[in-house]
């Protein structure tokens, strides 16, 4: 009964808002009384928390952000919990932490919050979720956690993030696509709405091919995973052949290497390389890199 009463206060917790956890930290930087942090800690100092749902941090975007901490410093301090003598672990700011790194920065200044293991992982699934720093599959992995590890439900969480119960749901059926569709997710060459048609297709892997390599939309795709799931359709519907094992293996060293998605179509009087970007920055950087290598 005590345990029940102290997950359903848990919940009501953080259904007020993070603000009455950890303060105010988001506010705008324009905001009239910008936080004042508890101190300033050595970078070296603080690490990041290995549960923190968010994985991936745009290398433009954090670029940016160090140029404008250079000139302007870090206005919101990150929020950190003690872990040891000396030591912190970042709760919330991760991505300013990052930049400050960049920048050059020595310390960086810092909120102090004592706070559990659960504690610091709800703040930081709901903190990137409520400011959609997540891709889908980090967001779904996020939900999942909360759920496995804490007993959430689907309501529960909807409320605690403000979205409905089917966004959460439909979130969660995106874990069970394959690893090779799962990266396609994350690297933004899928989006959610592509994703989801392909769950109960017979061979996701190819179709998500496809719908990369012809540039579907959402609407495109979910009519291509219907006609894979009734075995209809004309040969050129269908999913395609399934490539052979060094144009796949080429595929993962070239999309290492840019760290975009890239998508070989070889036929035997030629073929395609089809690059996928998600933001104008992935665009300006891929440009600049074929830049150097032409010149």
């Amino acid at each position: 009964m005590v345990n029940a009463m102290s997950d359903d206060n848990s919940k009501r917790r953080l259904g007020r808002g993070l603000a009455a956890l950890i303060g105010d930290i988001e506010k705008p930087v324009e905001a009239e009384a910008p936080i004042t942090a508890d101190r300033r800690i050595p970078i070296e100092f603080i690490s990041r928390n290995p549960r923190n749902p968010r994985r991936h941090f745009e290398e433009a975007d954090l670029r940016d952000l160090a140029a404008s901490v250079r000139q302007h410093g870090i206005v919101q301090p990150v929020v950190v919990r003690t872990i040891d003598t000396q030591r912190y672990e970042i709760i919330a700011g991760e991505r300013r932490w990052r930049a400050a790194q960049l920048a050059g920065l020595a310390d960086v200044p810092a909120l102090i919050r004592d706070v559990d293991d659960r504690t610091a992982l709800e703040i930081a699934i709901v903190e990137n979720v409520q400011r959609a720093d997540l891709n889908p599959l980090e967001e779904a992995n996020g939900y999942d956690l909360l759920i496995a590890e804490h007993g959430y439900t689907q309501n529960d969480l909807g409320d605690i993030i403000g979205k409905s119960r089917s966004h959460v749901a439909n979130s969660l059926r995106l874990l069970k696509l394959p690893e090779g569709v799962q990266t396609m997710l994350a690297e933004g060459a899928l989006s959610a709405g592509h994703a989801r048609a392909l769950i109960s297709t017979p061979d996701p892997v190819s179709l998500a091919r496809t719908i990369v390599e012809r540039g579907l939309s959402v609407r495109d795709a979910e009519k291509l995973a219907q006609k894979a799931i009734e075995g209809g359709g004309s040969s050129s519907s269908r999913a395609p052949r399934q490539k052979d094992a060094d144009t796949l293996a080429l595929e993962q060293t070239l999309s290492d290497r840019l760290g975009l998605a890239v998508a070989i179509d070889h036929k035997s009087n030629g073929g395609q390389i089809r690059i996928s970007y998600k933001t104008l920055d992935q665009l300006d950087d891929l440009c600049r890199r074929l830049d150097r290598t032409l010149n």
